[in-house]
């Protein structure tokens, strides 16, 4: 089976940041085959045997805690769950970077909407199958929206933009 797995941050402290080669190597020392990474932002494709998806995001963030001397949230996806998040992009015609994607551990209620409303100003949002995605209509990094896009409001979850979401929708085809 094809997984998609998505470090929240690859971010270690002190300037340091977690080289692909080495997440690679991580994941292929937990038997996982045909290793892949996509830009240097901590996104990780592989093959193993079928597994419960909690088990899976258990064992690469322990293996990351011991490698990389620190933890990081790990969310995996199936790769037919991965291509479905990528066709569920709810703003057709709407892609690249201005499209994010949060991909969240647990569902999101669609009540978070209304919650996300007063941080909103031009952004368009929706909840697909319990993701959070987000039109910026414009630079993500210029809206006030991202400042509750935390893992203490709404649970843990990466954001990645469209970009991102459709080339490894791509790896995995």
């Amino acid at each position: 089976m094809i997984y998609v797995a998505l470090l929240y941050s690859i971010v270690l402290g002190g300037g340091k940041r977690v080289v692909m080669s080495e997440l690679r190597e991580m994941a292929e020392g937990l038997g996982y085959q045909n290793c892949w990474t996509l830009v240097s932002t901590g996104n990780l494709v592989f093959e193993a045997d079928e597994s419960p998806i909690g088990d899976i995001e258990s064992r690469l963030e322990t293996a990351f805690k011991q490698r990389f001397g620190k933890h990081v949230d790990i969310l995996v996806r199936s790769g037919p769950d991965w291509l479905k998040l990528s066709a569920s992009n709810p703003f057709p015609g709407r892609e690249g970077s201005e499209i994010g994607v949060r991909v969240m551990r647990e569902p999101l209620a669609e009540s978070v909407i209304g919650l996300l409303e007063k941080h909103r100003t031009d952004e368009k949002i929706a909840i697909i199958n319990g993701d959070l995605w987000v039109d910026f209509g414009g630079q993500a990094s210029e809206t006030r929206l991202l400042s509750a896009l935390t893992t203490k409001k709404l649970g843990i979850g990466t954001m990645r933009n469209a970009n991102t979401v459709i080339r490894l929708a791509e790896m995995i085809s």
